[in-house]
């Protein structure tokens, strides 16, 4: 197309090129008839016309000659019939002839018309044509030349954005949700590009929802298996070793023991179903910040249902106003959920607690206080897999990793209410860094708590003790 565009724009400009060599080589025939025409002014003497006709040019070919006079006009190549025109018109004439073309120019002397007759040869009126067309033909194959490169051009560029486009899809055909293509070629191409990148955000935020949905569903099942750990735990001893009893009371103390068992074996379950999806969606989700207000607020709905069935007075402080977190939401309501629920799993029914959240320097503090026994052993408790009541000891390992991946930490304490007091620390995104003592917030948390008078209910401290 581009080589079409400039061949309709050379050849036009060739034939001007040309038209211009013609009227050059007619101008140059109208000064060699000047000279005779000058001449028969001033005398029509044959001797004297001849003179003038001589010194007029070289050429004999070229050399003007004069109609209608008594000199030699043999050597004319115009038609009686043009000779007549110019008489009759009485102005230049040129006329094409065989080999060229001649000009005519008519002189009135006295009572007749002598006419000059001037040949110009075909050589000069297309003189330089040769190389206007060698130009042309040069300029025509540079512009095919490079049309040929443009086109290899965008076809490479097309077909290197057809190959990404077909490797992102066999990788997310594959299952890699991680792919993308940088839109690039023709506009279909690239409009297909960005295409592909928007499914492949909603087929991640449409797995993530899924899985987001499971952890939620598993999160709901913990308040009732809770309850029922506990009742089974209320039930009689299902110990049949020692003493001796009926078959009735045997088979009694066996389905106590199947029956806790299987709630165990439950809550493990939901657990690691929890544990699972919630690591699938942070590995393929990007890092955010959560709101940790609402967080709280949102678990300690489920927790204050089961709270007011075992008669646990429970309050929520400074969760009022929005506290970003550098942490996914999803992470920091696992982490919530595995302290508070160690609070009901491992203190007496009817025991006290309370979640407090504050923002200082430079860190935010999520502080879950009870009045039960306390931990006798904190360091231990903070280390995975370790636990003084029996169990696999992750509950406070990952409340510990989540405050870790928040660039914070965790840390036992006595609380204020006589019981345990469970700290993690997040980095606020919102703060400049700052050097503190973490543990220093600690402290003044606990002097905030003893500084609130009568901002809520309190509650009898109970006397710790090495449970």
């Amino acid at each position: 197309m581009c080589t079409l565009v400039a061949l309709a724009f050379l050849v036009p400009l060739t034939s001007s090129l040309g038209d211009r060599a013609r009227e050059e080589a007619i101008a140059d025939a109208a000064r060699r008839s000047a000279l005779v025409t000058g001449a028969l002014a001033v005398s029509t003497a044959p001797e004297v016309v001849e003179r003038a006709v001589a010194a007029s040019g070289d050429d004999p070919a070229t050399r003007p000659v004069v109609h209608g006079l008594d000199v030699d006009a043999s050597g004319g190549r115009a038609a009686a019939a043009d000779l007549d025109r110019a008489r009759a018109e009485g102005r230049s004439v040129v006329v094409d002839v065989d080999g060229g073309a001649v000009r005519l120019d008519p002189v009135l002397l006295g009572d007749r018309t002598a006419v000059v007759e001037v040949f110009v040869p075909e050589s000069e009126l297309d003189e330089g044509s040769g190389g206007r067309w060698l130009l042309l033909l040069g300029v025509t194959v540079a512009l095919v030349g490079a049309a040929v490169l443009m086109v290899d051009r965008v076809a490479t560029r097309t077909v290197d954005a057809a190959r990404n486009l077909v490797r992102a899809a066999g990788a997310l055909g594959g299952g890699d949700l991680n792919v993308r293509v940088e839109p690039t070629g023709p506009r279909e191409l690239a409009e297909a590009g960005y295409a592909f990148n928007r499914m492949v955000e909603r087929l991640v935020d449409a797995r993530a929802d899924e899985r987001e949905l499971v952890a939620d569903l598993s999160h709901r099942l913990r308040t009732p298996l809770t309850a029922l750990r506990l009742d089974a735990e209320a039930l009689d001893p299902d110990d049949t070793s020692i003493g001796t009893f009926s078959e009735a009371e045997l088979d009694r103390r066996r389905g106590i023991r199947r029956i806790r068992q299987a709630i165990v074996t439950l809550e493990g379950e939901v657990d690691q179903l929890i544990k699972t999806t919630r690591k699938a969606v942070t590995q393929e989700t990007a890092p955010a910040t959560c709101d940790v207000s609402e967080v709280v607020r949102e678990r300690m709905v489920f927790w204050s249902a089961l709270a007011g069935d075992q008669n646990r007075q429970h309050r929520v402080t400074g969760a009022q106003l929005r506290i970003p977190a550098p942490v996914p939401r999803a992470e920091l309501a696992a982490a919530l959920d595995a302290v508070i629920g160690n609070v009901f799993r491992y203190t007496p029914q009817g025991t006290a607690f309370e979640v407090a959240v504050s923002r200082r320097d430079g860190y935010v503090a999520i502080r879950v206080d009870d009045a039960g026994p306390g931990i006798a052993d904190p360091d231990r408790a903070l280390r995975r897999g370790a636990s003084d009541r029996g169990s696999t000891g992750l509950g406070l390992d990952i409340a510990k990793r989540v405050a870790l991946q928040a660039n914070g930490s965790v840390s036992i304490d006595r609380a204020r209410l006589g019981g345990a007091s469970v700290v993690m620390l997040l980095a606020d995104p919102d703060a400049t860094p700052r050097q503190v003592s973490r543990f220093g917030l600690v402290g003044r948390m606990a002097r905030d708590v003893r500084d609130q008078k009568g901002s809520g209910r309190r509650w009898p401290r109970q006397r710790p003790t090495d449970g």
